[in-house]
């Protein structure tokens, strides 16, 4: 059986990044071109606490985590990965059983990518608090080579399914997401834009006023991220970041780009070039860009709400 090749948006991303800040305000510029009759986007509330996330530099947005009863571990929250990856000290801890992978895992950033050809059922998760129990069950791979920070990286589209999800960026807060967006439920100062997806991926892209695709990202620290292919000029004064696989990666700060999603137009979003990636590596969009935003992902309705946090 041949391998799947699985991109993987991953978290360590962020460890080169310096943090970024407009003089005033600590947030990339913004306007809206909000339409006639905007409503604002309301929630249900779900059985499932909200879920505490902490920030921090190298590792992204963590949450505690408990699986059987077991735990805490510390598991990353990250909507650019496109599938869930487990340490195998969790796997042994919380006794859980390893099995062959259907599509066995090769992904990443870099040229050197990690890979997986085992992966393991996981029920039971609680998230925030050891009796704020998630319902369903959902696959992950089981890997060998993580940050010595954390004990996996959950695909928070997987981890909910069917429901969709709630991250609250400025509030560090995660929350499970049981109502159904509509395209007219416009935020104030927000957007809601069409979720697309990749064959084969639920990963959450929006296109951009421009025509090309970004991956919304909250795994990764930087504001917009373009590939910049194996090897380019940049690579001789970018900064190196050693990402999940063990590979470098080269990022070069350029200058800040203007990036438009749906109605809302962010101005002055810092920009990194990445080298050394693999050739399919999307265009990222981290929590630099959409720091003052509250995020939800509806995976039924296939659309993302972006509305700005007062």
């Amino acid at each position: 059986m041949s391998k799947a090749k699985l991109a993987i948006a991953l978290s360590t991303l962020s460890v080169a990044m310096v943090a970024w800040a407009i003089p005033g305000s600590g947030v990339a510029d913004q306007r809206v071109q909000r339409p006639e009759n905007a409503r604002v986007v309301t929630r249900s509330v779900s059985s499932v606490a909200p879920i505490r996330l902490r920030d921090e530099a190298g590792s992204g947005l963590l949450a505690n985590g408990w699986i059987n009863g077991v735990g805490p571990f510390v598991f990353a929250i990250d909507t650019g990965a496109g599938v869930s990856l487990i340490s195998r000290n969790v796997v042994e801890r919380a006794g859980l059983r390893v099995t062959n992978a259907r599509r066995p895992l090769v992904g990443g950033l870099s040229t050197s990518p990690i890979s997986s050809n085992q992966e393991t059922q996981i029920s039971g998760l609680a998230l925030g608090r050891s009796n704020n129990d998630l319902p369903g069950s959902f696959s992950a791979a089981v890997v060998t080579s993580l940050p010595s920070s954390i004990d996996g990286i959950l695909d928070p589209t997987e981890v909910f399914n069917p429901s969709g999800y709630t991250v609250d960026l400025p509030n560090r807060e995660l929350r499970v997401f049981d109502g159904r967006l509509r395209a007219t439920d416009v935020p104030r100062d927000g957007a809601v834009v069409r979720w697309v997806r990749e064959a084969g991926s639920g990963r959450p892209f929006v296109r951009l006023g421009d025509g090309r695709l970004a991956l919304i990202d909250t795994g990764s620290g930087v504001g917009l991220a373009l590939n910049g292919g194996a090897g380019s000029n940049h690579a001789r004064d970018g900064n190196a970041v050693r990402e999940l696989g063990g590979g470098m990666v080269q990022s070069h700060r350029i200058a800040p780009q203007v990036v438009s999603i749906g109605p809302l137009v962010l101005n002055k979003v810092p920009t990194e070039v990445l080298t050394g990636v693999a050739p399919d590596t999307p265009i990222l969009l981290g929590r630099g860009a959409l720091f003052p935003f509250r995020l939800t992902f509806d995976p039924a309705s296939r659309l993302i709400s972006i509305e700005p946090v007062k």
